[in-house]
């Protein structure tokens, strides 16, 4: 029903009072179908952009998911082991001759001649030593001697008396052969006093302690006045040969076949820092020591300023001839649980995990026996999630490097 015929019906007409509450109500619905749009239109855009910066986002974390799937590694190439290497072994430096040295007579110390670091001839005096007991037992022994010789003389002329008188067969056989058993007797007797006064003249003689080579006297054990037992074993001196001195090391199982007598050695002391001092190996001992796994080789070392002391401690740069095997990096071994392992790439990126056999170690290198070729391409800092089959982008090969 229209509002002119609505107000033909009514029994009154509205006034501009109600007309205006009316109007006024159509433009509050007008203006809020208004904002209802423009908040509608406004959830679209911003659902709109929401999805586009989802979508971006998605993309944007595909492609750095996709260039963070491609591993990136530094590939090195083996190369043969090179000459010059060496390997550095400690020691402690002995004299080529050393030796304690002890009385063989027991008595007092009467003087001695030589301190500690006194260089001494072969043959130099060194001590002397009172005996008063074997000067004794000597002149004993002189006297039985000289008792045994009077001994000898009286057989000897009764022999020659009862052999005359058997001729005139005034005595029996039985009786001079008597006679001559006890010539024979007293001969004898003379002989053992004879060697017991050259036993205690010997003995005698011990009473000088003489260098038994050229050397440096390291210890002195004794003073004035010490009684001196030959039986006790105690060294009075202590003596060493300076030039030249010895080395004795212990060589790797790895290095001991090529270590080879007459090979040239440096030692270095690390209190002579700019002194570095040629060897040679004199002796190998020929076997490995099932304890230790190493061969003991002996260095001879001239020492003739005197420089080096006997008892210190040196090291020994025992230089290796090349061997036949191959040279890698250190910092392109993968140890797993089935053994040594190396990652080789192939021409198409492609992984594989070889088993290699170890050699010497070099440090920064180590020599592959087994398990490589020369043209094998091998991943450097290999990370342990790598394994067979999965494929990397390399870089440029660089040259593996031995020490020298």
């Amino acid at each position: 029903m229209s509002e002119a015929r609505h107000s033909g019906l009514t029994l009154h007409t509205p006034d501009d009072g109600d007309a205006g509450e009316l109007l006024k109500r159509r433009q509050i619905m007008r203006r809020t179908k208004i904002a209802a749009a423009v908040v509608l239109v406004l959830l679209v855009v911003g659902g709109g952009r929401t999805v586009i910066s989802r979508i971006a986002s998605a993309k944007t974390l595909e492609a750095g998911t996709a260039e963070r799937a491609v591993n990136y590694v530094r590939t090195a190439l083996p190369t043969e082991s090179q000459g010059g290497q060496s390997v550095l072994l400690p020691g402690t430096l002995l004299g080529a001759v050393q030796a304690p040295i002890a009385a063989r007579a027991s008595g007092y110390l009467k003087r001695w001649t030589h301190d500690i670091g006194s260089r001494v001839q072969a043959g130099e005096l060194l001590a002397e030593i009172d005996t008063p007991e074997i000067d004794q037992q000597l002149q004993q022994a002189q006297a039985a001697r000289d008792q045994a010789a009077a001994s000898l003389d009286l057989a000897h002329s009764t022999v020659e008396r009862w052999e005359a008188l058997r001729r005139k067969d005034v005595v029996s056989q039985q009786e001079l052969d008597e006679r001559r058993s006890a010539e024979v007797q007293a001969r004898a007797n003379l002989a053992a006093a004879d060697a017991n006064v050259q036993r205690l003249r010997q003995l005698e003689g011990f009473k000088r302690i003489t260098a038994p080579f050229s050397g440096v006297l390291t210890r002195r054990n004794v003073d004035v006045g010490d009684l001196i037992d030959s039986g006790a074993g105690r060294p009075l001196f202590l003596m060493a040969q300076t030039d030249p001195l010895r080395v004795y090391v212990n060589v790797p199982q790895s290095s001991a076949q090529l270590v080879k007598p007459g090979q040239e050695v440096v030692v270095t002391q690390a209190e002579l820092r700019a002194r570095r001092f040629p060897g040679k190996v004199a002796h190998i001992a020929g076997a490995i020591d099932p304890a230790t796994r190493t061969m003991q080789a002996e260095i001879t070392l001239p020492n003739p300023e005197g420089v080096l002391l006997p008892g210190a401690y040196v090291q020994v740069a025992l230089p290796l001839t090349a061997s036949a095997s191959l040279s890698i990096p250190s910092n392109t071994l993968l140890f797993r649980g089935e053994g040594t392992r190396v990652a080789v790439i192939d021409g198409q990126g492609k992984v594989t995990l070889h088993a290699v056999t170890l050699g010497r170690n070099n440090g920064t290198s180590v020599e592959v026996t087994s398990g490589l070729q020369a043209n094998d391409r091998l991943v450097l800092n290999p990370p342990d999630s790598l394994v067979d089959g999965d494929v990397v982008t390399t870089q440029a090969p660089a040259t593996a490097k031995a020490p020298a």
